[in-house]
């Protein structure tokens, strides 16, 4: 269940420099060009990705290369369009080439980290994440912590996954991925009182709420015994998602 989008963080030069007419600087210069076009490139690459536009991202990351063929961040977008697409194989290739390339790229870790976890290899993913979390320059460890904890519990460490979360919460409390993280969490650890609060906590800071997310406040409110709360989010989760898994589930009286 994928509750945390995947950020990607790509750097923009302090200043666009302008391409001009044509190249007629040092060699200095014209590789300075060059690492400019790549970062201008793949900022627009990234910005068609985030709006599913994919045919023009690894448009964008085509000329990214073009220019710089070195240029690690351009690897990372094409891996996680390829990752959207389901070209697996190609997508961990470039996902394995940025981080030759630039190996101390968080960003890049926590992204590969999470491919790995949602295609079945929680365990590799692991590695991703605290690789990330060793860079102290790294701007969002939470993102990796509230992964670590998700991907731990995938794993099946579930002994793990409170300490992570509660790192990401006590880096930014309002976290919803974090909040929602814990009351899963809780409840499926048999504590539903903590759960609820979890829930709410996460309800506060979340108006628009999944079909996943409804399915877990229903079950909460029915094992607190909140009948008017539990049928309040069931009638939620038919009306928006009729044809979700939760509803057949929920409709299957599970």
């Amino acid at each position: 269940m994928k509750l945390l989008k995947l950020v990607l963080m790509v750097s923009l030069l302090a200043g666009c420099a302008s391409s001009g007419g044509g190249s007629s600087g040092t060699p200095q210069q014209d590789l300075t060009r060059a690492q400019a076009s790549a970062r201008v490139h793949t900022q627009l690459a990234a910005s068609y990705y985030e709006r599913k536009q994919y045919a023009i991202s690894l448009q964008e990351v085509g000329l990214a290369l073009q220019a710089d063929d070195n240029f690690a961040q351009a690897y990372t977008v094409r891996a996680l369009v390829r990752m959207a697409l389901r070209e697996d194989i190609l997508a961990e290739g470039d996902f394995r080439h940025s981080l030759q390339l630039d190996g101390a790229s968080s960003e890049t870790h926590n992204n590969f980290g999470w491919f790995l976890c949602q295609r079945g290899r929680a365990q590799e993913s692991l590695r991703e994440f605290d690789a990330a979390l060793k860079n102290p320059l790294y701007a969002t460890p939470e993102i990796a912590y509230v992964n670590l904890g998700l991907c731990s519990k995938k794993a099946g460490m579930m002994n793990k996954v409170e300490e992570y979360l509660q790192r990401a919460l006590i880096l930014r409390p309002r976290m919803p991925e974090a909040l929602y993280g814990m009351a899963d969490w809780s409840y499926d650890s048999g504590d539903y009182a903590g759960a609820k609060s979890w829930w709410l906590r996460f309800a506060q800071t979340n108006p628009e709420l999944t079909a996943p997310q409804l399915w877990l406040a229903v079950r909460i409110e029915r094992k607190m015994r909140d009948r008017n709360s539990e049928a309040s989010y069931a009638l939620q989760l038919r009306k928006r998602f009729p044809d979700s898994r939760e509803t057949q589930l929920l409709t299957q009286g599970e």
